[in-house]
């Protein structure tokens, strides 16, 4: 049997916090945006960071762990992962031919997720240009109710399905870090 990692966070002020709201990158002043478009931007981009706070601090080997055998899922998988859905919900914004995967055959994505710092840094770098050029393409498509694409998706239904992913692979990133390092929090 394998030795589980100590339970630990770095926050002093709440204990199941990731880290004190004061350093949080997604803490606000306390008032919420105004309007529809602006508030499921913010929750995707809190949902973004989360992410990204998930994986923070850990080397390859870490990011590439498949901590819930028989799972491929791992830390470095999910970043993997969502740049190719993203890329993916690119496909429903256009009206032209759907754009390649980025890894390949199916499951690509968790299977290639390997502890080498050229995969980690790819990785980095495919999520932020993916989640880029779909951001800018949904900019033109500032009316939450237009539908767009070949498929005639809403604008509104893309951006909450945006949202739902990444707020369920964050709870998978939640157990996969503390079994990881047993590092907790929200």
């Amino acid at each position: 049997m394998t030795e589980q990692p100590e339970r630990w966070t770095q926050a002093a002020v709440h204990p199941d916090m990731w880290t004190d709201p004061d350093k949080d990158p997604r803490e606000n002043d306390g008032n919420g945006p105004d309007g529809e478009l602006p508030t499921l931007q913010e929750y995707l981009r809190n949902y973004r960071l989360t992410l990204t706070m998930k994986c923070e601090g850990l080397d390859p080997e870490q990011l590439a762990r498949r901590a819930v055998p028989p799972s491929t899922m791992s830390l470095l998988g999910l970043v993997r992962h969502l740049a190719e859905v993203e890329r993916d919900w690119r496909n429903w914004i256009t009206d032209g031919d759907p754009l390649p995967k980025l890894y390949g055959v199916r499951d690509g994505d968790f299977d290639g997720a390997v502890a080498e710092q050229s995969a980690v840094d790819g990785a980095y770098a495919d999520l932020a240009r993916e989640q880029a050029a779909t951001d800018a393409a949904l900019a033109g498509h500032p009316d939450p109710g237009a539908r767009i694409g070949k498929e005639g998706v809403v604008v509104r239904e893309l951006l909450v399905h945006r949202i739902e992913e990444y707020a369920r692979h964050c709870g998978h990133a939640d157990l996969l870090r503390e079994c990881v390092d047993g590092r907790v929090g929200q």
